[in-house]
This record gives structure tokens, sequence and C-alpha cells, in this order.
């Protein structure tokens, strides 16, 4: 997985530079139509973009993680899909799904005080990070962080013989 995650990463960093470059050459020609087009209406559209253009790298790259515990945290919430939460996002070694629950588990937190941690942390360093690893590596550490701490914890609880299930990393 972890060969896979920076594999990906770095084509995904080869892409996100090709997509700049044309970028820059696209906006140097189509800048002067920016001033023959009607202004858009909207003060939250403008304030969400205002904060949006105001974080930095980093921070927008965990907006996105973020985003994605508080929907997986959401799911949990909701007692129709409690089956499929304990199947695919709690990392137990006896479970029938004993892949995807290694990365998916990375993302749910069932104690708001411990999601509402982790994120904070989060936040806290992801602008040094990603502007030492950059946005793609920072990822593939990321998720290959809670891959490699899972099949850890698989491995203490075959050690000890303990097989109740785990949230997070």
């Amino acid at each position: 997985f972890t060969g896979s995650a920076f594999g990906s990463a770095a084509i995904w960093q080869y892409e996100s530079l090709k997509s700049r470059v044309q970028t820059y050459f696209e906006e140097a020609r189509a800048d002067w139509m920016d001033k023959m087009r009607p202004q858009k209406r909207g003060d939250f559209r403008k304030q969400v973009n205002s904060w949006w253009n105001n974080l930095t790298e980093g921070q927008r790259t965990v907006t996105g993680i973020i985003a994605a515990n508080v929907f997986v945290f959401c799911l949990w919430r909701l007692p129709g899909m409690r089956r499929i939460m304990f199947t695919y996002f709690t990392s137990n070694p006896s479970s029938r799904a004993l892949c995807s629950p290694m990365l998916l588990s990375t993302f749910s937190h069932f104690s708001l005080f411990h999601m509402a941690a982790n994120m904070y942390v989060l936040w806290s360093f992801s602008s040094s990070i990603v502007s030492l690893l950059g946005c793609e590596q920072f990822m593939a550490v990321y998720l290959s962080a809670g891959v490699i701490s899972s099949f850890v914890s698989y491995v203490a609880k075959m050690a000890t013989g303990r097989f109740e299930p785990s949230l997070g990393a």
C-alpha cells in the first residue's frame, strides 16, 4: 500500500505541476477576457472564496481530511449504517474484510472529543509539514501511516489474543 501511495503521489505531483504550467499560459492568454465579463454576485460566495484563498496549501489539504473524518463521524450516528460501519470502518483481525478497514478505520472516530483533538493537531502542523513535503507526498505519508498503524494494531491483537474491533489508526 505504501509503495502504491508514494507512486501515486509522484504521478499526482507531476500532473499537478504540468497543470500549473498549462494554467499559467492559459491565464496569460485569457486575462483580457476577465475585464469584459460581468462580475458575479453573492457576498457569501466571496466570503468563502476569501477564506479559502487565505488558507495555506497545508490547511487546504487538511480541510479535505477533516471533511472526510466529519462525514464518517456522522455516518456512525445513523442507526442504519452501524453494520456497515463496524464491518468496514473498524479494524479487527478476525473480520471478513481485512484490507479495506485498515485504511477506512483511519478516518473513523466514535467520540467527538477524540475526533476534535486529532483534527486540531492535524490542522496545527499541516502548514509546516505540507510546505516541507508537498501536498501529494503528505497525503501519501498520512494514508501510509494510517495503514501501517492499523497493521501494527492487527499484529498486537494477534499477539495478545484480543480480537475486539478498534477505531482510528
